[in-house]
C-alpha cells in the first residue's frame, strides 16, 4: 500500500451515450461498447483505477439494471490485476444525476473505510494516457485534498471545442500547479471557445474530482442542504451492511432527491475549490468522430473498422459489426451498421445523432433501448425474426445459470434445444430436454429453464401469441434477485 492518503477510486457507469447511437443504447451503454482495440471504457477505466488507489478498494456507482454486465466486466478487469483489489457495486433504482450518485459513495466509504479517505471519483467513458501521468496527478490532488480542498482536474484545450463546458483558473496556489477556480462556463459557441483557447486561462471540465469523503459531505450539507438531508435519509433507510458486495440503495427515498451535477450542487458555490492543470492526454468519447479518431486512417482519411469495400471516398468513418458495407464516392461520412439499425451521417453532424435517439424513443423504437442481442445475468438472447404473432429467439444459458420461475399471460413459447442440456420446469413437471430435443410451454404455465451441464445451453425458442413485448412476464423467484412476487 502506498504512502499518503487512502485513496478510493469511484467509478460513475451509467448514462445512455446517445450521441454513440446505434451501438450504445439505454439497455447497453456506452461504457460496455468495444474499442477499436477490443477493450470497454469500463475496462479501461477499472485499470486505471487500480492503478491510482492505494486502499485495495473499488466502488463502482451505477444502475442497478447494470449490475450484472458491470460485475462481469470489472471482473474480467480485475483479473487481469494483482488480484488485491476489492470492487464493490452501490446500484441506484433511478438516475439521479451525479450530486445524488457522489453524495451516496461518499456515505458508503465514510462508514467503510473513514471521512479522511480520498475519494477519486472517475466517469466511466473517457479515455486517458500515458496512465503514469494520470497517476501522478491523482497523487498530487489526493495530497491536496487531504488539506480540505475540492479539486478538479483541468484539461488544457488543444483547440476551440464547443462540446465541452470549462473552468476558469485563477493564479497558481502556493506556488504549486493548482489554481484558484474562478468559474465554471457551459459549452461555448465557436467564436466564445476561440477566444477562451487564446486566453490560456480557461481549461476543459474533465468532470473528474478528488475529495475527502467528510469534506464532499460537509459541503454539499452547507450549499445543498435539502439534497444533503435526502441522501441522508436515503441512507438510512438503505441500511446498508458493512462488507456487502453489492448494495442497492432505497428506491423510493432516492427518487425523491434532487438531479442535479455535482458541478452546480457543490463545486461552484465552494469556497473549497480548486482546479489542478493535467499534462495527459484525455477524450470523453462523445462522438462517432472521438471514436473515429481512435482508428488508424488509410491513404485518403477513410478509417474502417470491419469488413467494408470503400471506393472514391475520402475522410470517412465506417464500422461495421457483422456485414459487409459497401461505401461508394462520399466525403467526411459517418457510416455505423449494426444488425438492426444503420447510421449514415455526416461528420459535421456527430452530435445531433442523439436528436435521432430522442425520435426513436418518442416512437417508442425498441432501437432506442435494446440490441438485437441483450444480455441478460444468465447469459444472452437473440432475436432473430419476429412479425405478426409470433417472435424467434436465440437463447444462450452459461453453465450453471437459471432464468427465473416465471409466467407470460399472452404467449406460449416452444423451446428446441440445439446444444447442451435444459433442465425445464413447467408447473409441477421437472425434466430434462437434451439436444435436438423440444418442449412446449403453454402461456399462463409457471416455467424455468436451467442449465445444469458445463457447456453453454444454446436453445432457440419460438414465441407465439397476440403480445411479444418483452414486459409480459411475472416473476415468482430468482437467483439473481430480480423477482418481486407478482411484478413483471
Amino acid at each position: 500500500m502506498a504512502e499518503g492518503p487512502l485513496i478510493i477510486p469511484v467509478i460513475l457507469s451509467g448514462g445512455a451515450g446517445t450521441r454513440l447511437w446505434p451501438v450504445s443504447r439505454e439497455g447497453h451503454p456506452k461504457p460496455f461498447m468495444k474499442l477499436p482495440d477490443g477493450q470497454t471504457l469500463l475496462d479501461k477505466t477499472v485499470q486505471r483505477a487500480v492503478r491510482a488507489g492505494t486502499a485495495g478498494r473499488l466502488l463502482l456507482v451505477t444502475n442497478r439494471d447494470y449490475y450484472f454486465v458491470s460485475k462481469d466486466e470489472v471482473g474480467r478487469s480485475l483479473c487481469g490485476g494483482d488480484g488485491a483489489t476489492q470492487a464493490t457495486y452501490l446500484l441506484e433504482p433511478v438516475g439521479r444525476n451525479t450530486a445524488a450518485a457522489i453524495a451516496a459513495a461518499a456515505r458508503w466509504i465514510a462508514d467503510e473505510v473513514g471521512e479522511s479517505a480520498v475519494m477519486l471519483v472517475l466517469p466511466a467513458d473517457h479515455l486517458i494516457e500515458p496512465v503514469e501521468d494520470f497517476v501522478a496527478a491523482t497523487r498530487e490532488a489526493a495530497a491536496l485534498a487531504a488539506k480540505g480542498q475540492l479539486v478538479t482536474f483541468g484539461i488544457r484545450p488543444t483547440s476551440p471545442e464547443t462540446g465541452y463546458g470549462y473552468i476558469q483558473a485563477g493564479p497558481p496556489l502556493n506556488g504549486g500547479a493548482a489554481r484558484s477556480a474562478v468559474r465554471f462556463v457551459e459549452k461555448p459557441d465557436p467564436e466564445t471557445a476561440r477566444k477562451y483557447l487564446a486566453s490560456g486561462d480557461f481549461l476543459w471540465n474533465s468532470g473528474m474530482f478528488c475529495m475527502q469523503a467528510g469534506t464532499l459531505l460537509q459541503e454539499l450539507a452547507a450549499h445543498r442542504p435539502e439534497l444533503a438531508q435526502a441522501m441522508d435519509k436515503c441512507w438510512t433507510q438503505t441500511g446498508a451492511k458493512p462488507g456487502a458486495p453489492f448494495i442497492e440503495l432505497h428506491a423510493d427515498s432516492f427518487a425523491e432527491a434532487e438531479s442535479i451535477s455535482i458541478d452546480y450542487a457543490v463545486m461552484e458555490p465552494s469556497q473549497r475549490l480548486v482546479v489542478l492543470p493535467v499534462h495527459f492526454k484525455w477524450n470523453d468519447i462523445g462522438s462517432w468522430s472521438a471514436i473515429a479518431g481512435l482508428v488508424q486512417p488509410e491513404a485518403a482519411g477513410n478509417r474502417v473498422q470491419g469488413d467494408a469495400v470503400v471506393l472514391d471516398c475520402d475522410d470517412c468513418f465506417i464500422r461495421s459489426e457483422d456485414r459487409m458495407v459497401a461505401v461508394v464516392g462520399l466525403h467526411g461520412v459517418l457510416v455505423v451498421d449494426t444488425p438492426d439499425a444503420l447510421l449514415v451521417a455526416d461528420a459535421g453532424s456527430a452530435q445531433r445523432v442523439k436528436d435521432v435517439v430522442a425520435q426513436l424513443k418518442k416512437r417508442g423504437h425498441e432501437s432506442y433501448r435494446l440490441h438485437r442481442t441483450v444480455t441478460r445475468p444468465w447469459g444472452t438472447y437473440t432475436v432473430l425474426e419476429g412479425g405478426p404473432g409470433y417472435k424467434i429467439k436465440r437463447i444462450e444459458v452459461r453453465p450453471g445459470a437459471a432464468l427465473s420461475l416465471q409466467m407470460h399471460h399472452h404467449r406460449s413459447e416452444h423451446w428446441v434445444v440445439v446444444s447442451g442440456t435444459a433442465k425445464v420446469v413447467c408447473d409441477e413437471r421437472e425434466f430434462l430436454v437434451l439436444k435436438n430435443q423440444s418442449t412446449y410451454i403453454p402461456a399462463g404455465k409457471k416455467h424455468r429453464v436451467e442449465n445444469p451441464g458445463v457447456i453453454d445451453l444454446v436453445m432457440i425458442e419460438v414465441q407465439s401469441g397476440d403480445y411479444l413485448g418483452e414486459d409480459d412476464i411475472v416473476r415468482f423467484s430468482d437467483i439473481y434477485g430480480r423477482a418481486d412476487a407478482g411484478a413483471k
